[in-house]
């Protein structure tokens, strides 16, 4: 036992500092952490030998660890009153769609494809939170009807394909319709649920049997990664959204929003080197 943690010490210290920085981050933005376990994933399983299976495990798994994180995070949201729970109840089940949808959809997409979408969507992800301004408005409240059908199941697949939490999206969406960032970051958090679950339950089946799966995984999810980071990020978002509330908020977007682009690009430069 010494001598696995010896020799794992650096994977087991970068998931721990994953899990940490997620929990904060989901807390803080809304975001269920996926932008940055999904990266920190990739890169250690692909170090560790598993470079055909690494993408997929990586997505995978950050979507199980977003169940807890969403959960923890929008019960502390809550709290303050931030949670419109019409909203997440309206939107949960075309996201729910949309999330095992995509999730199926990884069986038949390279590993490759699959990080360089990730880096894609890193980036319009990164300019949305930098240039972003809340004074933008596309309308006064949020769509119905098969415009709302539509666009929650095109969170839940884009979601699901890159491993992030519902809030990434939906917090964008919302604060373009009129509410407030407060409002959007507790009911964004929301989301989590229903795209981590039908995604990773997908990924377990749309990875059962495959070759080349780092140890402790469960189709596509790795348990141990899974129980490190979750364990984690569920004690670090109720701190993230207390400092959601009284630090400024702005700013914080706009130095995730940097680091965000820096991820995504050598993330474009492994998928297309």
């Amino acid at each position: 036992m010494a001598d696995f943690i010896v020799f794992y010490w650096p994977f087991i210290a970068a998931l721990a500092a994953a899990g940490m920085a997620a929990g904060l981050a989901a807390g803080l933005f809304g975001i269920g952490g996926g932008a940055i376990i999904v990266p920190v994933l990739f890169f250690l399983f692909d170090a560790l030998g598993y470079s055909e299976t690494a993408m997929h495990v990586a997505v995978a798994t950050s979507l199980a660890t977003i169940i807890a994180t969403s959960v923890r995070s929008v019960l502390a949201h809550n709290q303050r009153g931030a949670v419109d729970w019409a909203i997440v109840r309206g939107w949960s089940p075309w996201i729910v769609i949309g999330a095992a949808t995509g999730m199926a959809a990884t069986a038949y997409i390279s590993g490759r494809t699959l990080t360089a979408l990730f880096g894609v969507m890193a980036f319009v992800l990164a300019a949305q939170l930098y240039f972003g301004r809340p004074t933008w408005r596309l309308a006064e409240d949020l769509p119905k009807g098969p415009v709302r059908a539509a666009l929650g199941s095109a969170i839940g697949g884009l979601s699901a394909l890159m491993g992030i939490g519902g809030g990434t999206f939906g917090v964008s969406l919302m604060t373009l319709c009129g509410r407030t960032m407060h409002q959007a970051v507790g009911t964004g958090a929301g989301f989590g649920v229903a795209i981590g679950l039908p995604a990773a339950i997908a990924a377990i089946f749309v990875g059962w049997g495959r070759e080349g799966l780092p140890p402790g995984s469960l189709g596509h999810v790795n348990l141990i990664a899974f129980v490190l980071i979750a364990s984690l990020t569920v004690t670090m978002a109720p701190i993230g959204a207390r400092l959601a509330h009284s630090l400024d908020a702005a700013r914080l977007k706009k130095l995730f929003a940097l680091l965000l682009a820096v991820v995504a690009t050598r993330m474009l430069w492994t998928a297309l080197g």
